[in-house]
């Protein structure tokens, strides 16, 4: 299996990013509806920050992910204080481990920008949900080209149109100089969905943090930061 991006911050990542119930997460949820009895794949699951509030929240939750570094992180937390959640070493975009039509939904919380290949990505999560399953997942909205003070989703001296890999420079973003990003288009993200029978029925943009509208961030609370989105997998077999 090949290295994972985010083996070598997994410390700085854990430290960082550990807020259970983030505004964007909140959203997520909503669209997600009740976790209670449901078996809920958590794509990208990192640390398992939201592997586990899906499993607090009565889900049968498994997380996948690339880097087993931060999947240490997941089981450590897991012995610690135990949910049931199971975790999975493998590639979101060629997670064969992970069986046909065994999941009620899926969720995706930030990480498609980390995933290189979102083709595959779509049909690992076409593959495993069940006819009528859930898909939900968060991006740094695909418009936003950020600030001065807050990195966006692609640089701010190039275009929108200009999709691939790139590494912040910013001095703001402190994961994205050190992981990158993958910026796609809108278009792209709901193409990519559509090939792969994940038809779009809903999404919500959460408005950027309150305290940004009164500090040095003004600028971008005035902007599109995040997307939220949920699909349904429709049953053309």
């Amino acid at each position: 299996m090949r290295g994972a991006r985010y083996d070598a911050v997994a410390d700085f990542y854990d430290a960082g990013f550990s807020d259970p119930r983030d505004p964007v997460l909140t959203t997520v949820l909503d669209h997600l509806g009740p976790a209670r009895g449901r078996r809920v794949l958590d794509l990208a699951c990192g640390h398992g920050r939201v592997t586990r509030e899906l499993a607090r929240q009565g889900a049968t939750a498994v997380g996948v992910d690339l880097s087993g570094a931060l999947l240490d992180k997941a089981r450590a937390q897991e012995q610690a204080e135990p949910l049931g959640v199971a975790y999975v070493h493998a590639d979101a975009a060629d997670a064969t481990e992970l069986k046909d039509e065994s999941f009620d939904a899926v969720v995706c919380n930030f990480g498609l920008a980390d995933i290189d290949d979102l083709d595959g990505a779509a049909a690992t999560v076409r593959r495993v949900l069940r006819p009528g399953g859930l898909f939900v997942f968060s991006i740094l909205h695909p418009c936003f080209a950020g600030t001065a003070l807050v990195a966006g989703t692609w640089p701010a001296d190039q275009s929108y149109y200009d999709e691939g890999f790139w590494v912040a420079d910013n001095q703001s973003a402190a994961l994205r100089r050190q992981v990158g990003a993958n910026h796609r288009t809108l278009s792209t993200y709901v193409n990519t969905l559509s090939r792969h029978d994940l038809l779009l029925t809903a999404t919500s943009e959460p408005s950027p943090p309150a305290a940004w509208r009164t500090d040095d961030r003004r600028d971008a609370a005035r902007l599109p930061v995040f997307l939220v989105a949920r699909c349904v997998r429709l049953d053309r077999r």
